[in-house]
């Protein structure tokens, strides 16, 4: 009998031997995490922990006010993985989580909800008021993020997290921001930087690099004056138009060459460059050029500026004026590019190299905090820039200065958190010197090693090149003030670096840092007579919190000095590839300005989650399914090794598919579980038959290792894999190749069941003997004991379930047997001394001509279950034949084949290559020469294709053809044999006799049998130690005379010829059917197969006395997993032989028909009452074997009918 676990105590032999057929993978994760939470597994291992060496992990902080999703789960699992295998490789792993609590994400949520349009609007609330309003969202999700992130499998703490919003996490920011101020790399300024007019603050550069669209502006050509030059116009091309009221000056690049052209329509002389002159005229005959020369001519010449505004200013600072920079391209525009200075970088840094501002000029800056323009601009005043943009066009119209109008479709940044368009604008702020530790941010990012390797030197690295001093401040609320007191004259400046330092200027102790309690505290001036020192209003950038965090969440330097200093840096983080402008950077200016150190040794970089179709995963198209439904469908563990199996893991972008995850349950997990199942029903056999139930069996390590030199090529083949993958693990996992390792964990999966067991089964099913059966045993248990420890960290759940039904078979008191889950388990180790690359080698031979075979027998569309004669192994290396010939046997077998014959003279057979071109791939590249090559190709002779593979790669009409740009296809002679198929790999040719043969035909037919009965008895839910009789009755029907089909005759005599080789195979005597023999039984299952022609009729009965009632599904109550309708239920308990109870009773319906979390009732006929009525506790004995009993959700859906 089986149970759901759901108990903490451990599992007894008794419950785990009768393995389910079908697992609900969802029902029994839920199942270990109520264990885990039970048993405190997480808090176990960590306690279990504390005495070893520490290895020390960063987790980079979310902000709660909005739901996880797969990048968060992905970066998640990643995380997840790393921790539990350094946990497993015998590491103290703290992993402690993060929340990023101030900043845009949580102020943009408080201005949508209170219509908060502006700081007027801040200034009447208040900002104690304000900030009151955002401390209540910044934990808004917090617990869908704990349950998202517990029901995923990930082990972290909740409880010890960190906050940048805990006042003491504030003060060691307070403390870094200190340091690098007196070092001398903090200063104010003014610079051009990206602005967000929705969230009214600057962003850093690595913020506004986030979020980029495709988007169609304006563009326009404007005509500005020439002073100097009677009748003449530089045009000019901007796609903002907004900025032109700000003009100070144009710029052309001085090596180009630009041109007068006369405009024959307006008879005005306009300047453009020459290679631009198809941009403003469609035809020559528009325009005739009445002069050339380069750029530089340019320099200095006057013009009048499109608008007034700052006429007077920018006259008296020497603007209006044409500059030469070779930043201006000939690839847009018109060559010449407007300059408005303190809207762009460029633009300010030409006007300032010019001497037409200075770096103390006051802006000529007419927007307000939300983009809006200024009562300067007097036409436009009040009008957001982007919404000008129409009236500006029209304004130029109408002045006649407007040349052309048109729309751009171009790349534009986009604000990250409120996805609007940003704009450049010079604000005032705070920086950290960055620009003059460029080379020190490489050589420290150099001792770091990142997966994959080429993304630190290559993106992070060029970024790195280009470092430019961060902007720090943001005019902002929500976040930590930055610590600067300052007196009116601007003279006196204090850097606080703690709280007790603030106490001790100020006489004033505090316990929060927010602006509303901070802003108040003024210092008094060193200097008498003065008035005090007050606050500056700015607050630090959310960035800046985050990349203190190795500081800040120990409160360093405050206490845990020595254990920050004693870990520091980091032993591994991770995130996704954006992070390289984000919290990677971050991370590494803070470090490196403090400690000249990298602040993490290892970093996996993962890339981004689209959805199926390419595009970003959005909310509103609702392009992806949720997170959660798919866990609720397939599972976490399915969701994790989908993810961590993907280009992902390798910094590339995947397109989410919902399928993909469905195969790793079918493909992965159903194997793996079968696996486990296979061996626990075989123990079950083996206890029954071999130690007739008088003792258990107990894995025994040391019995394996003595008996393996001895044991069988499979035996040894399959454990020097498994030492194999533990190797090659520990060596990729060392180097955090996650996505090397995966796939070799998957394949070995695949090795063990699709092979191993396979080959195995008579062994292990004890055919050929109890010693046998006792090795392959063994053999299979450690290998799947030490396989669930190495994918512990990639599917927990299913590792821990399958571990827990493992261990009651450790020896008690081994060092096993003493933990209760597989992750507070080590790793195994490799020994190398069982690592057998030959047999390996021998194996994957085997394979390769088996698979061939399998190919060649689907070509001819010919059955498994059909034998043929002969299969011809054809390969020039004698040891490789010698090799295949030790695994004759497994060949024959798996090809249901008689004869193998092994030769290295394909003459002989008359084999001959051919061939022909890979038409998608070559030709693609040929295109016009493809006809001629294909033709040279096909017209090779054999001798010509060995000469070319020889050297590697074809020659064809003097072009190199790669070999992966071929098929090379085999040939046989119909005058050696007309019915040989071939096949081949690399140097392995396969031939297969498909000619047909009488005797071969019938053993096929009786295998097809076989096959009807062992589906029937897997339909019956019934397992190799059940004793059941089958018997059969062969009904006529059709005509056996037809191509194919046989008579009753004819299949009652196979039936009777090959009846050992049946009864062998199904493991229960098969029987004719009759009255007499029937009713002696009862059935189990009875169904009619039509095989050639006949109709076989099978019923399966029990052998011994029926203590078993019978179930039927109706109406719409239906199995899950394409289950049976009906199905047999034993209402005693085997080694109790006790009759189970009403609630074992449902659980056991739920593992037959897979019925969890589905409402129904069992209904019973009372014949002493003459009614249908619910199964009670009392109806649980003798009077109720052999019974029928019905599930239904309702009474109303049964009728007496039914019984």
């Amino acid at each position: 009998m089986v149970t759901s676990e759901t108990t903490s105590t451990p599992l007894r032999r008794d419950d785990i031997y009768r393995v389910p057929e079908t697992i609900h993978f969802p029902t029994e994760e839920e199942n270990i995490l109520e264990i885990w939470r039970r048993e405190k597994t997480f808090e176990r291992c960590m306690k279990l922990s504390e005495q070893r060496a520490r290895y020390t992990f960063y987790d980079g902080p979310p902000f709660a006010t909005g739901l996880p999703h797969y990048g968060h789960i992905l970066a998640g699992t990643i995380k997840d993985i790393v921790t539990r295998y350094t946990y497993q490789q015998g590491y103290h792993v703290e992993r402690r989580f993060g929340w990023d609590c101030h900043g845009l994400p949580v102020e943009f949520e408080i201005d949508k909800l209170l219509n908060i349009r502006g700081p007027d609007d801040v200034a009447k609330m208040g900002i104690a008021a304000y900030n009151a309003e955002c401390r209540k969202i910044v934990m808004r999700y917090s617990n869908e993020w704990e349950e998202v992130v517990t029901r995923m499998g990930r082990w972290i703490d909740f409880r010890n997290d960190y906050k940048t919003l805990y006042p003491w996490y504030m003060e060691s920011i307070w403390w870094v921001f200190k340091q690098l101020f007196d070092k001398g790399l903090v200063y104010e300024g003014v610079k051009v930087m990206p602005y967000s007019t929705a969230c009214t603050t600057a962003l850093s550069n690595f913020e506004s690099g986030q979020n980029y669209k495709e988007v169609v502006d304006p563009c326009v050509v404007v005509a500005f004056e020439a002073v100097n030059m009677e009748n003449t116009h530089f045009l000019i091309w901007t796609t903002t138009p907004w900025t032109l009221p700000s003009n100070y000056a144009c710029a052309v690049n001085p090596n180009l060459i630009y041109v007068k052209a006369l405009d024959k329509k307006t008879q005005r002389i306009y300047i453009l460059a020459e290679s631009r002159l198809n941009t403003v005229y469609k035809n020559e005959d528009d325009y005739s050029i009445l002069e050339k020369f380069p750029g530089t001519k340019l320099a200095n010449a006057p013009y009048k500026p499109p608008f007034p505004y700052f006429l007077e200013k920018g006259t008296a600072a020497k603007a209006f004026r044409v500059l030469v920079d070779d930043y201006v391209t000939s690839e847009t525009g018109t060559g010449i590019v407007h300059n408005a200075p303190y809207f762009g970088e460029d633009d300010y840094r030409i006007c300032l190299n010019a001497g037409i501002i200075q770096k103390s000029s006051k802006p000529i800056c007419p927007l307000d905090e939300v983009g809006r323009f200024t009562a300067e601009v007097t036409d436009f005043a009040g009008l957001y820039v982007k919404d000008a943009d129409k009236a500006i066009i029209a304004k130029l119209k109408e002045m006649g200065v407007l040349v052309s109008a048109g729309q751009v479709k171009h790349s534009y940044p986009y604000c990250w958190r409120s996805d609007t368009p940003l704009i450049y604008k010079s604000v005032p702020s705070w920086f950290v010197r960055v620009e003059h530790m460029s080379q020190n941010l490489r050589d420290c990012s150099a001792q770091s090693h990142w997966v994959p390797e080429n993304v630190r030197d290559g993106r992070f690295g060029n970024w790195l090149k280009e470092a430019r001093d961060w902007a720090i401040s943001r005019n902002r609320y929500w976040g930590t003030p930055i610590p600067i007191w300052r007196s009116p004259s601007g003279d006196e400046v204090i850097c606080v670096g703690s709280i007790e330092q603030l106490a001790q200027l100020s006489g004033r102790r505090i316990e929060d840092l927010h602006r509303e309690t901070v802003d108040e505290i003024e210092i008094p001036s060193a200097i008498p007579g003065r008035p005090p020192l007050r606050r500056i209003s700015a607050v630090f950038d959310c960035w800046f919190e985050s990349g203190s965090m190795p500081f800040a969440q120990q409160h360093f330097p405050f206490e845990n000095a020595a254990k920050f200093l004693n870990n520091f840096p980091a032993d591994f983080i991770a995130e996704g590839i954006d992070q390289t402008r984000g919290w990677f950077y971050t991370l590494l200016v803070i470090s490196t300005a403090l400690f000249n150190k990298v602040p993490f040794k290892n970093l996996i970089a993962n890339g981004l989650v689209l959805a199926a179709d390419g595009q970003k995963m959005s909310k509103r198209k609702k392009n992806y399914p949720d997170p959660m439904e798919v866990v609720h469908k397939y599972g976490a563990d399915a969701l994790r090794l989908y993810l961590i199996n993907s280009p992902v893991v390798r910094a590339e972008n995947l397109r989410f598919k919902e399928e993909g995850v469905r195969e790793i349950v079918k493909d992965v997990f159903l194997p793996l579980y079968n696996a486990y199942r296979f061996l626990l029903q075989n123990i079950a056999r083996y206890e029954k038959e071999e130690l007739r139930d008088g003792a258990r069996y107990q894995y025994d390590n040391a019995r394996l290792l003595r008996q393996l030199e001895h044991s069988t090529l499979l035996d040894i083949w399959i454990v020097s894999v498994k030492e194999s993958l533990i190797e090659f693990f520990a060596k990729e996992m060392k180097q955090y190749h996650l996505y090397t390792v995966v796939p070799r964990l998957t394949k070995f999966i695949d090795q063990l069941t699709n092979w191993y067991i396979r080959l195995n089964r008579r062994r292990l099913r004890g055919d050929l003997g109890e010693l046998d059966s006792l090795q392959s045993l063994d053999t299979l248990y450690s290998v799947l004991f030490a396989l669930v420890h190495l994918l512990a960290p990639f599917t927990p759940f299913l590792c821990e379930y399958i571990f827990r039904r493992l261990l009651p078979f450790q020896p008690t008191g081994s060092i096993n047997a003493a933990t209760t889950s597989v992750h507070q388990q080590l790793m195994p180790q490799a020994n190398p001394k069982f690592i057998r690359l030959d047999i390996e080698k021998s194996v994957s031979l085997m394979q390769t001509v088996i698979e061939l075979g399998r190919v060649m027998r689907d070509r001819r569309t010919m059955p498994l279950k059909c034998p043929l004669s002969e299969v011809i192994v054809i390969h020039s290396d004698p040891d490789s034949l010698a090799a295949i010939e030790r695994l004759s046997d497994f060949i024959l077998s798996e090809l249901n084949v008689r004869k193998l014959t092994l030769s290295s003279d394909k003459e002989k057979y008359g084999v001959t290559l051919r061939a022909e071109p890979d038409h998608k791939t070559l030709g693609l590249r040929l295109k016009g020469t493809f006809k001629a090559t294909m033709s040279a190709l096909k017209a090779l002779t054999d001798a010509d294709i060995q000469a070319h593979l020889a050297k590697g790669y074809f020659t064809i009409l003097d072009q190199r053809i790669e070999l992966s740009e071929v098929r090379l296809i085999y040939c046989v002679s119909d005058k050696v044999q007309a019915n040989l198929e071939a096949h081949s790999e690399n140097d392995i040719l396969v031939l297969l006799d498909m000619t047909p043969n009488a005797e071969l035909l019938e053993e096929g037919l009786a295998r097809e049998v076989i096959n009807r009965i062992q589906k029937l008895k897997k339909k019956a839910k019934l397992i190799p130690t059940d004793e059941v009789i089958i018997y059969y009755r062969l009904l006529a029907a059709g005509n056996a005379n037809e191509s194919g089909k046989v008579s009753v005759q004819e299949l009652t005599e196979i039936l009777q010829k090959h009846k050992n080789l049946i009864k062998s195979t199904i493991k229960s005597d098969l029987l004719e059917c009759n009255e007499q023999n029937k009713c002696k039984r009862k059935p189990i299952i009875k169904e009619i197969a039509n095989v050639r022609g006949v109709d076989l009729e099978l019923t399966i009965c029990t052998t011994a006395e029926d203590n078993s009632v019978h179930l039927q599904l109706v109406n719409d109550l239906s199995p899950r997993f394409e289950q049976s309708r009906s199905g047999s239920l034993l209402l005693k308990n085997r080694v109790t032989d006790e009759v189970i109870t009403l609630p074992q009773f449902y659980t056991e319906t739920n593992l037959i028909f897979g019925l969890y979390g589905v409402s129904y009732t069992v209904f019973l006929f009372d014949e002493t009452q003459g009614q249908v009525r619910a199964l009670q506790a009392t109806d649980l004995n003798e009077n109720l074997y052999g019974q029928l009993l019905v599930v239904a959700r309702k009474a109303s859906e049964v009728n007496k009918e039914m019984f």
